[in-house]
């Protein structure tokens, strides 16, 4: 005798099993660390106060009182 299969439940349970699949994908395709993204920032951060470092003016300041 065949099993009784809910249609309803079979086609949920395969999208469900089709995002996990595509998520999984985009994690290894686009996904970074923790250390990666504080890697970056800190590089940010370093790049700007050396750029700032080197204006004529400061950041706010104006030639004028």
């Amino acid at each position: 005798m065949a099993d009784i299969v809910n249609l309803r439940q079979a086609r949920k349970q395969r999208a469900r099993l089709e995002k996990e699949r595509d998520a999984s994908q985009n994690r290894a395709l686009h996904g970074r660390s923790k250390t990666e993204k504080q890697r970056d920032r800190i590089l940010a951060e370093k790049a700007e106060n050396f750029v700032a470092g080197h204006r004529r003016e400061k950041h706010g300041e104006s030639g004028e009182q």
